[in-house]
């Protein structure tokens, strides 16, 4: 607290001070201010000087610059982006003319070619794979299997603000309600966003929540949009992992630009993916003889009757099925010159997603699947927003200003198909309205689908800003930035039909019933200042203070401070040391469910709840960050870069899984909330839980990140460009709660989760050589350890006792450590251009079948969960092999 006071003070009296002076320099500095404000007007007029530099360059990414952060190939056909690392830039800085490596914080412009040269078709995994410090699961859970979203610098989705041309974009409803280093998040969904409507994409790592709010703790991705008043755009690619083959892909873009009479642009893009499931191999232990059962080994689920199912019926290890529909549009117009210009954009995407449950064997639903069945989680999202805004320049004196609104939602439908109401089909069973096991929609059959349940996350936030540049003493050159913004975020929840949650819910996934419903609002008010003085020719200081009034959890004050010295052209320093916070969200705060699995029950339970409240749990808390970084940046000799910064992050009132109770508790718990738990889930109450989300945790993140690259020109022989970058990054735990009961609140394994699941290490080597028509791309990367504390299951030996107490089969205290080793990826892309219009190219990802490593037979669940799934390491997919045709007229 002393720290954040002091940084708003020193903000508060620097920008006093300019103020006053500048007051006084008037007739003086006018005329300076108002040619810079000129300059800047222009600048932005119709299409940006940044967007119509690269128009040319954009229209083929695929055959177009070199990887991010080196320097420009000169091509044949088309003119090269400039380089990334010359980008000028709009993140973390409200200069008008600050570039990529003169920034006071690490900032890194990533390209569209560098991404379409990833071989991905998601952007969130085409960053994964371009981008050190950004990592995502290897596989989600139940209904966060069908969205993603990434991490960064090892702290979680919930701590990365991802803006849309400088906008802060609205999260996905689909929280993550299963434990795991991604547990209560509703990050934003990159992939709902086209990915031929991105120009390039500027990543902050730094804190930045002085300047943006909430959320931006690990950093900022901000996806700016094309913005081409001209040219036609057309891609396709499709591939399959070469070794199963399985998870064939395909994805069609189309984007084009228009003039908007003589002094605007209108730019469409659009998409079409689709993508088939990937099952990894497994061997159900339910459908082997009980004669290959170890001893100990927990048997009671295993299907011992006369059908000859096969052993890989169980496919839960696995990427969904995917086919989505995606929509971009920007555009921009002049209308009194310089002045004022209104300008904007939209998306939308509708998806369509199924994911695999566990396999149920025969004995589980006789009457209506005599073979056992698979349940599919299936996922019918509508994700839109709307960007409009006026921005202008000395229409307010010598002020530059800019006025928008933004309305994004993201609406989701979660289902089951080829499931079953076991409930319904017992003899237990009633159509007694008082009975406990009281079904409303009758006994003695099942629906194989329905809904299970609706939710709607949407964010409503205007902005007015306004920026001035002068001259303090006609000696100091300032950027003086204020603004505002309102935020009023809603959160709603609508049951699923009555089939879905009564009497246990359907296998697996049980629906919400009404006593989970409900909707939530709240309004967010914020202010800040901004003050960036370029003290010296070489000497840049920037502070910033933010104040924000949440209606729910009451107000936060943040600042940072930011300086950069130049000692020459080749050899610079640059530091920065700021407070931010994270607001709970409205899921975290109000979402409650149930998961029914084969033979146990999880019950997650609102904070706000009485049945979590019964369990002690407390009003969530905001977040609270304080971080420091330093680096260097050199020019060693011409065209060759670097970059080295270290960066500490000490994050407070940690938001994580708490309060979680077994045995007959958790079934207590689950029933206040009105749930009836029927079957399996009651045979054995020791794997049945409950939990909730609380202020349980401090964490300290201390990390290294460097960046290289050097360009060869070669002449007659082509441009060879090399690029290096690395992040170090580790997590540890500083402080764990202490729950009502007087026990730790997170246990080892959900330590695991916060700290080691992320890998200590990720290293991206990249060579792009390009020659006459010839391109060539190769990408070797390096995942670090991951370390995770994986549950006994099943085949553990329950004969073997936890020194906690009790048998470690399906402990909550005795974990057994699992390391996924470091691994090395490698990657090629071969590209020809056949003609100035016509790009082909043919790509390996994962060219040598690289996959985690498996886990043994006593913590893999059902035998079915060969790796870990919550591990930021390697993908468990394996290799894929692509291909993919540009057009560009």
């Amino acid at each position: 607290m002393t720290l954040r006071r002091s940084l708003i003070a020193a903000t508060i009296l620097a920008i006093q001070f300019d103020v006053a002076a500048a007051v006084a320099q008037t007739a003086t500095t006018s005329g300076t201010s108002t040619a810079t404000h000129r300059h800047t007007a222009k600048a932005k007029k119709g299409v940006s000087a940044p967007a119509r530099s690269t128009a040319k360059a954009m229209v083929a990414p695929a055959a177009a610059a070199p990887t991010a952060r080196v320097a420009p190939v000169v091509e044949p056909v088309y003119h090269a982006p400039p380089d990334s690392g010359e980008a000028v830039i709009v993140t973390g800085t409200h200069d008008t003319h600050r570039h990529a490596r003169q920034s006071s914080s690490p900032i890194s412009v990533v390209t569209a070619a560098t991404l379409a040269r990833s071989g991905q078709m998601n952007l969130s995994d085409a960053l994964t794979k371009t981008y050190a410090s950004i990592n995502v699961v290897a596989m989600a859970a139940d209904s966060a299997a069908l969205t993603q979203s990434i991490q960064m610098r090892g702290l979680g989705p919930n701590e990365v603000l991802v803006l849309v041309d400088g906008k802060r974009r609205h999260v996905t409803a689909n929280i993550v309600a299963d434990s795991g280093p991604q547990f209560g998040s509703t990050g934003a969904d990159l992939n709902t966003l086209p990915s031929n409507m991105i120009d390039h994409i500027e990543v902050l790592e730094d804190g930045a929540a002085a300047m943006y709010g909430s959320d931006a703790i690990a950093g900022v991705v901000n996806i700016i949009t094309k913005k081409q008043d001209h040219g036609y755009n057309l891609s396709a690619t499709t591939g399959a992992n070469a070794y199963s083959g399985q998870a064939w892909q395909y994805q069609v873009n189309g984007d084009a630009g228009f003039k908007w009479g003589n002094d605007g642009f209108l730019h469409i893009s659009g998409q079409v993916y689709h993508t088939d499931f990937f099952v990894a191999p497994a061997t159900d232990h339910r459908l082997l003889p009980l004669s290959a059962a170890p001893v100990g080994a927990y048997t009671g689920a295993n299907y011992t009757g006369p059908l000859n199912v096969p052993t890989d019926s169980n496919h839960i290890m696995g990427r969904p099925e995917e086919t989505r529909e995606n929509f971009g549009m920007d555009w921009g117009k002049d209308i009194i010159g310089d002045r004022l210009q209104f300008y904007g954009n939209l998306t939308y995407a509708h998806r369509h997603g199924e994911a695999y449950e566990n396999y149920r064997i025969p004995t589980r639903a006789p009457s209506i699947y005599p073979s056992g069945f698979s349940p599919r989680e299936t996922n019918e999202e509508n994700d839109y927003a709307v960007t409009m805004g006026l921005k202008g320049a000395e229409l307010f004196g010598d002020w530059d200003w800019d006025a928008s609104s933004t309305y994004g939602a993201d609406g989701t439908k979660i289902g089951n198909k080829n499931t079953a109401n076991t409930g319904m089909l017992a003899a237990t069973c009633s159509t007694n309205p008082s009975s406990p096991y009281y079904s409303s929609e009758g006994c003695g059959y099942s629906p194989t689908s329905t809904l299970a349940e609706t939710y709607r996350m949407a964010q409503w936030t205007n902005n007015l800003d306004f920026r001035r540049h002068f001259n303090i003493g006609n000696v100091v050159p300032m950027t003086l930035a204020v603004g505002g913004e309102h935020r009023m975020e809603t959160y709603q929840i609508t049951a699923g039909n009555p089939n879905s949650y009564e009497l246990g819910g359907t296998q697996g996934y049980a629906g919400l019933g009404p006593q989970s419903a409900g909707n939530w609002n709240r309004n967010i008010f914020a202010a800040y200042i901004d003050g960036d003085f370029r003290l010296t020719k070489h000497w840049d200081l920037d502070f910033a203070g933010r104040f924000e009034h949440y209606t729910d959890v009451g107000n936060t004050q943040n600042g940072k401070i930011s300086t950069r010295y130049d000692f020459s052209r080749r050899v610079a320093i640059r530091g920065t040391i700021s407070t931010g916070f994270r607001a709970p969200t409205l899921a975290e705060q109000h979402y409650s469910a149930m998961n029914v699995g084969p033979s146990s029950a999880a019950g997650m339970l609102a904070v706000d709840s009485a049945a979590a409240r019964a369990l002690g749990a407390q009003p969530l808390k905001p977040e609270q960050s304080v971080s420091a970084s330093g680096g260097i940046v050199l020019e060693p000799v011409n065209g060759f870069h670097v970059e080295a910064d270290v960066y500490q992050i000490n994050l407070r009132n940690r938001i994580v899984g708490g309060g979680t109770v077994t045995g007959p508790l958790a079934v207590q718990a689950i029933e206040a909330m009105g749930y009836t738990l029927a079957g399996p889930a009651l045979d054995d109450t020791s794997q049945d839980s409950a939990y909730y989300l609380t202020n349980g945790a401090s964490t300290r993140t201390q990390g290294l990140d460097i960046k290289a690259d050097y360009a060869f020109h070669l002449h007659q022989y082509g441009n060879l460009d090399l690029s290096m970058a690395l992040d170090l990054n580790r997590t540890r735990l500083h402080h764990n709660g202490i729950a009502p009961n007087g026990s730790e609140i997170l246990n080892a394994q959900n330590v695991g989760y916060i700290t080691t699941a992320y890998p200590r290490s990720k290293i991206i080597l990249n060579a792009y050589y390009k020659v006459g028509k010839l391109d060539v791309n190769v990408r070797q990367t390096r995942y670090g350890q991951t370390t995770d504390m994986m549950q006994y299951t099943d085949w553990s030996n329950s004969n073997i006792m936890c020194s906690g107490g009790g048998s470690i089969q399906y402990s909550n205290t005795c974990f057994k450590e699992f390391k996924n080793t470091p691994r090395w990826l490698t990657d090629i892309e071969i590209g020809y251009q056949f003609t100035d219009h016509l790009h082909f190219a043919v790509g390996a990802n994962n060219v040598f079948n690289v996959r985690p490593r498996k886990v043994s037979q006593d913590v893999n669940s059902y035998g079915a969960q060969v790796y870990d799934q919550f591990s930021l390491q390697v993908p468990i997919t394996g290799g894929y092999y692509y291909g993919r045709l540009n057009a560009t007229f």
